[in-house]
């Protein structure tokens, strides 16, 4: 006990750190998600506090960081219009939609951790995860070119546009040069706070935090404690019209919402060489984004770029998200006037690093070394994340990577025919039977040809699915419609109890004696022994 405390004391310095520099990069990206839906920068930045503190404490991935994120912002932004247009001009009633909707959100993704679906995160392939990784890091580059215009969309020009590439230059060249230095010091926060002196102290003509919230239409980053929203109640109908209009936007924030979660606890567990629960961080998500709902929120989800921030910096607990969420609370409540001079021109580099950081550069040296496929996939997972999202881009490639799977499995499907002494002809089939390989199947038996007594042999093969089953129903029923015997032998325990389930036919065909002489060696561990030593003779 005394060394577990011990071990996590040790870390406590590191995940205070890095939850400080997580919480000044969470500051402007909630901000600017909060513009991209249409709602109030002090909706993203109370969403950000009050998933990032949840999720910190009750998920399953300690050191990721959540908060509102630019996936479920551009979701949320036609909920908004459209919620706007059912009441009058300046209601807002679109901000109630969304947090009912938020609310919907979250009780689908509860759902999903109730049912153990996180699960099945462990069925994305990795060319999708490297499609998903690179794609999310070119997305962050591109959200970030936004930062060098000015409010009319135009590019910066002149001493404005040098200034700001040489603060967003000194930011970079002091994360990459400290650590070579001391490991000691978090780079983000040093070089956050170097470059935010020399522009406060230098008078430097560059855009801040305060100024971008401005020039987006915010009064400012100041304000209070989340408040509960009583006015949900009293101004969304709870009737089944609004479940029709927000049910299929909750679904798929719920989708984009875990998807992006899970997938962020996929790479999160691999840089740490460590494991999250699935189940868990579903369960966290959904009861976040109710309580995010219910007091002011834009909902959220698992956010890939601070969760870099904090692993690179050396958070690896629960301490650092919950920093992170306090610190960004605390920011709000206490220290908006200092927040607001920090130049975005420093977050900016921290997030180029970022970038660096998260793309996956050895695809570009294993692009000759997979098999075309995968690299289908892989260019095809990236450009569909920066094209539309990352829930379309991940179901594509998932698709894709199954429909492959299947189709070199149809393939694989054998039948090896041999005469035995008493005239019986045996199909030895090897290889999966499922719906892919029913076709190349039914072409290796030659029915009307046949001899009067036949066997299929499945010691090689498996029944998979329905097709499968249908398959081998229609065989039998075809040669004893040519007035011959078929029988078959050596299917596993669990593919008879799906052909006995689907027929009492099947009971008369199949053979229950094990003759196989592989059967035999598995009861007998020391003929088993004898073989293996032939074997390797």
């Amino acid at each position: 006990m005394t060394e577990f405390i011990r071990k996590r004391a040790a870390n406590a310095k590191n995940d205070i750190l890095s939850g400080i520099t997580v919480a000044l990069a969470l500051v402007p990206e909630a901000v600017a998600f909060s513009f991209v839906a249409g709602v109030d920068p002090l909706v993203g930045l109370y969403a950000a506090f009050m998933i990032g503190l949840i999720t910190a404490i009750f998920g399953g991935r300690p050191g990721m960081i959540s908060g509102a994120t630019g996936a479920l912002a551009v979701v949320m932004v036609s909920l908004v219009a459209e919620g706007n247009a059912f009441g009058a001009e300046g209601e807002n009633l679109g901000l109630y939609y969304l947090f009912a909707t938020v609310i919907l959100m979250g009780i689908v993704q509860m759902l999903a951790g109730i049912l153990k679906l996180g699960k099945f995160v462990r069925l994305i392939p990795h060319p999708v995860m490297m499609g998903f990784v690179n794609g999310l890091a070119i997305v962050i580059f591109l959200a970030q070119l936004k930062m060098f215009k000015d409010v009319d969309g135009d590019w910066f020009s002149g001493s404005q546009m040098w200034t700001m590439l040489g603060l967003v230059a000194l930011t970079m060249a002091i994360m990459f040069g400290l650590p070579k230095l001391t490991k000691k010091l978090p780079e983000a926060l040093i070089a956050i706070l170097v470059v935010s002196a020399i522009a406060v102290f230098g008078d430097l003509d560059v855009a801040t935090v305060g100024s971008f919230i401005r020039d987006g239409g915010g009064e400012g980053l100041k304000g209070g404690l989340p408040q509960f929203q009583t006015d949900i109640f009293n101004k969304v109908p709870f009737n089944w019209q609004t479940i029709r209009f927000i049910g299929p936007y909750a679904l798929i924030l719920a989708a984009i919402g875990l998807i992006e979660s899970l997938m962020t606890l996929n790479l999160v567990d691999e840089l740490t060489d460590t494991r999250g629960n699935t189940n868990r961080e579903c369960m966290a998500q959904g009861g976040a984004n109710i309580i995010t709902g219910l007091f002011g929120g834009m909902g959220g989800c698992a956010m890939i770029g601070q969760s870099l921030i904090n692993i690179k910096g050396g958070g690896r607990g629960r301490l650092s998200g919950i920093v992170a969420a306090l610190a960004l609370l605390a920011f709000i409540l206490f220290a908006s006037g200092l927040i607001e001079q920090v130049p975005i021109s420093a977050l900016v580099g921290v997030m180029f690093m970022v970038v660096i950081g998260t793309f996956a550069w050895s695809s570009f040296r294993i692009l000759n070394k997979i098999p075309i496929t995968d690299v289908i996939v892989l260019i095809a997972v990236s450009a569909l994340t920066v094209i539309f999202d990352l829930a379309i881009a991940v179901i594509a490639g998932v698709v894709i990577s199954a429909l492959v799977f299947s189709w070199e499995n149809a393939k694989r499907i054998r039948a090896r025919k041999r005469m035995r002494e008493d005239g019986t002809k045996v199909y030895e089939i090897w290889g999966p039977l499922f719906f892919g390989s029913i076709v190349a199947f039914n072409e290796k038996f030659d029915i009307k040809n046949d001899p009067q007594q036949v066997e299929v042999d499945f010691v090689e093969s498996r029944v998979s699915d329905h097709s499968a089953i249908e398959a081998i129903f229609n065989l039998v029923n075809k040669y004893e419609a040519e007035g011959k015997t078929i029988k078959l032998k050596h299917l596993s325990e669990d593919c008879k109890i799906l052909l006995y389930k689907s027929s009492p036919k099947f009971r008369e065909v199949i053979v229950e004696a094990i003759d196989d002489p592989r059967y035999h060696l598995a009861e007998n561990p020391e003929a088993f022994t004898k073989g293996l030593s032939e074997y390797k003779l």
